[in-house]
């Protein structure tokens, strides 16, 4: 339960610590005294969204601290999996600063945690009925969520959901598949001209330096002759000389002879030797290319097709024959990719169906539990609704079948009917501020078994309603906080004098600004309080006896 609350620079709080106890705790003061500051505070420290316009004018900034004692389990269970522990006693300490800047830093028990983090735990700290609460019980888009919440439909709805997330994706992808038809037509066409055109090509890695080559030797056929020529001259000699080879074996069979007078000779004859093999080599190397020489000749113009055609590609697929055949890789298998389409297709048809079916089934599991919940959900309301003094109130749940969404294939409407003879109508159009305080009322304490929280906040849920119905609503609350911690922001002396623990907000406007207090009243207090209520400013002897009377029957046990 929420065990205290300070406040600091808050609007026009500037320091304030309640300390709340555990059953009816009732908040009162003049309008615009700061109670509804208070709910702010709290709404702040759960995560809930604010703004920098929540500072106190003339601070850096706003803080709110929390003390929670006795955790829900699923509370420790949510800090646990972010790393954090409660303390041994199983309590939790909770504090949120909000800076000029609109920065928030928020910390549970000392740990910094981001405030998406905080809101998850404090929906399990703290349940606030108020205005917003009531927006919401109009709005029929939410009461599937009531419905559920007592259900207690989580794993059928999980199971429904997780076919769902599978058969949304399976639909999206056959819709890009089958929207994109015409254009998967032209693309293939497109592809296959372009994949034809590669292939036709046959790009080889290497060819475009091979040709360069080849149209250089071509281009230059009478100079390469010539010196082909030449070399054959010079080291096979001719008519005029003996040549090099020959000049070079006399020169090795004279230093042979010479070595035998003189060793220094013979080093050279193994290199004279070894020159002779290689000019020899050389020699036939170049006789041979000489003689074949002409084969290729007359071939320059296909040469220069050739390489004409590998540029004209390389503009189009890449600038090297590497990035060319990268290209048509990429495109032969998108190509058959898209061929295949067809056959792609029809495997996601077949599962889309095979989904849809399965969803369907899992979609009437959970239809069937919200139906059998509503029965008793209907009938437990009605005979809150009944006690709440709406004798004649008919309350009921309108199921129709609907298209398959995320949250299954119901769509939920709670129809209402306040008095007798009046046709059954939607929430909207016929609850007027009272009447929709008590339904509300009325939900929250059938729903209260299955909520987790140990605390909750009925702010200003007293609009509209007066005489018997607000003692009806103060006894509903005060028996609910036999259960639950309860804090409740009220007009009505009716519902006050049930209190366990009175707070009483007050402002004062001194010379140096606007001030907001929060007392905890003793019983004398409450009574003169609760008189203030009844008559205003003026205080009479009749008002507290009315005062205490009011008390004397709410405690009358």
């Amino acid at each position: 339960m929420l065990s205290s609350l300070k406040i600091e620079n808050v609007a026009v709080i500037e320091h304030s610590e309640i300390v709340f106890d555990s059953g009816l705790n009732i908040l009162t003061g003049e309008t615009g005294a700061g109670k509804s500051i208070v709910i702010d505070a709290i709404n702040a420290v759960l995560g809930e969204r604010t703004s920098r316009e929540l500072i106190r004018t003339g601070a850096d900034s706003a803080k709110v601290t929390a003390f929670f004692e006795d955790v829900p389990a699923s509370v420790s269970s949510k800090l646990s999996a972010i790393g954090i522990d409660c303390e041994d006693d199983n309590s939790l300490l909770i504090s949120r600063t909000i800076s000029s800047d609109g920065r928030s830093i928020c910390r549970v028990n000392g740990s910094n945690v981001t405030v998406s983090m905080l809101k998850t735990i404090g929906r399990d700290l703290i349940t606030i009925c108020g205005q917003h609460d009531s927006q919401y019980l109009l709005d029929k888009e939410h009461h599937i969520d009531f419905i559920d919440a007592m259900a207690d439909s989580d794993e059928l709805l999980d199971s429904y959901r997780e076919v769902y997330a599978e058969i949304k994706a399976v639909k999206k992808q056959l819709k890009k598949l089958l929207s994109a038809e015409d254009e998967r037509e032209k693309r293939i066409d497109f592809l296959k001209y372009q994949i034809d055109e590669l292939s036709a090509a046959n790009i080889r890695i290497g060819e475009r330096d091979e040709l360069t080559r080849e149209r250089d030797r071509l281009a230059n056929r009478e100079d390469v002759i010539n010196s082909l020529s030449l070399i054959e001259s010079i080291l096979k000699g001719d008519s005029v000389r003996n040549g090099a080879n020959s000049d070079l074996y006399t020169v090795a069979e004279n230093l042979k002879k010479l070595s035998a007078y003189d060793d220094g000779f013979s080093e050279f004859v193994k290199g004279i030797e070894e020159l002779r093999d290689i000019l020899t080599e050389c020699s036939s190397y170049a006789s041979s290319y000489l003689e074949n020489f002409d084969d290729g000749y007359g071939d320059i113009n296909s040469v220069e097709e050739r390489l004409d055609e590998i540029y004209r590609l390389s503009r189009k697929y890449g600038a090297t024959e590497e990035e060319m055949l990268t290209y048509f890789s990429k495109i032969v298998e998108e190509y058959n990719t898209l061929v295949s389409n067809d056959e792609a297709i029809d495997v996601l048809q077949n599962k889309y169906n095979e989904l849809a079916d399965e969803l369907f089934k899992r979609g009437c599991y959970l239809s069937d539990c919200r139906k059998q919940t509503a029965i008793d959900f209907e009938k437990k309301v009605s005979e809150e609704l009944s006690f709440l003094d709406m004798h004649d109130a008919r309350f009921v749940v309108d199921f129709r079948e609907a298209n398959a969404t995320e949250n299954g294939m119901d769509e939920v409407e709670f129809i209402f009917s306040a008095n007798a003879g009046q046709d059954l109508k939607p929430l909207i159009k016929i609850a007027s501020g009272g009447e929709l305080s008590r339904v509300m009322l009325a939900i929250r304490c059938v729903l209260s078994d299955c909520d987790s929280t140990v605390t909750m906040i009925f702010d200003e849920i007293d609009t509209g309603v007066s005489g018997r119905a607000a003692h009806k609503i103060a006894y509903k609350m005060h028996q609910l906080s036999e259960i639950k911690q309860v804090l409740c922001v009220t007009h009505l002396a009716q519902i006050a004098a049930y209190a366990d623990n009175h707070l009483y907000i007050e402002k004062n406007a001194t010379a140096e600004g606007t001030f907001t207090q929060v007392t905890s009243l003793s019983e004398s207090e409450k009574v003169k309080e609760i008189a203030r209520i009844i008559g205003g400013d003026i205080i009479t002897a009749t008002t507290l006896d009315s005062a205490k009377e009011l008390i004397n029957y709410a405690h009358r046990d």
